[in-house]
């Protein structure tokens, strides 16, 4: 294999792929400001997803608690995916279907926002935490990939990545999720 034409391949999908990022600056905008809205009336910001979506979600909760490029005090967020002791046994005695959705029910109050990060929109412990946080009536917001999932029908907005590369679409939710601490820094 040629690990040059290789790279330049992959950094061409990157390229395109974040030039199709453009029409959605309105809609990242406005899920900054309900962010820094969230802020303001004392809500905290609370994250979640699977695997690379679990590392962006911690990613972005200690941009937001520590800081992105402003020194300013630390904002409350959390990232539901680290707690391995709650994870555990949640998924032990209800299923994994339910370790975020159990967390938002203890945690998550309607002043909050609950951010579910999921490639596909489809993954079934987020799309039980977004539930769980409609029902509880914080906001809601997505980001995805692909078509947006079942979090277009759940999430107030959700953020669709136009791609349906994994690689591609997690590259991207970083992006959105330094731009968006970049607005609540502003």
């Amino acid at each position: 294999m040629n690990h040059i034409e290789y790279l330049k391949g992959e950094h061409a999908a990157h390229m395109a792929m974040f030039q199709a990022l453009e029409p959605l600056f309105p809609l990242i905008s406005d899920v900054g400001n309900l962010l820094r809205d969230c802020i303001a009336r004392g809500g905290k910001i609370l994250l979640c997803g699977n695997g690379g979506s679990a590392a962006d979600s911690q990613h972005i909760a200690a941009e937001i608690v520590g800081r992105f490029k402003k020194e300013r005090k630390g904002l409350p967020s959390i990232a539901l995916t680290t707690d391995t002791s709650i994870l555990t046994s949640v998924g032990n005695d209800y299923g994994y279907d339910y370790i975020f959705a159990r967390q938002v029910e203890a945690l998550c109050r309607p002043e909050d926002v609950l951010i579910g990060l999921t490639t596909s929109g489809n993954s079934a412990n987020v799309v039980r935490a977004i539930e769980t946080a409609n029902e509880i009536g914080a906001t809601t917001i997505g980001m995805t990939g692909g078509k947006g999932g079942k979090l277009n029908a759940l999430c107030k907005h959700n953020i669709v990545v136009p791609s349906s590369v994994t690689a591609r679409i997690q590259e991207a939710h970083i992006f959105i999720g330094h731009s968006l601490c970049e607005i609540l820094e502003s």
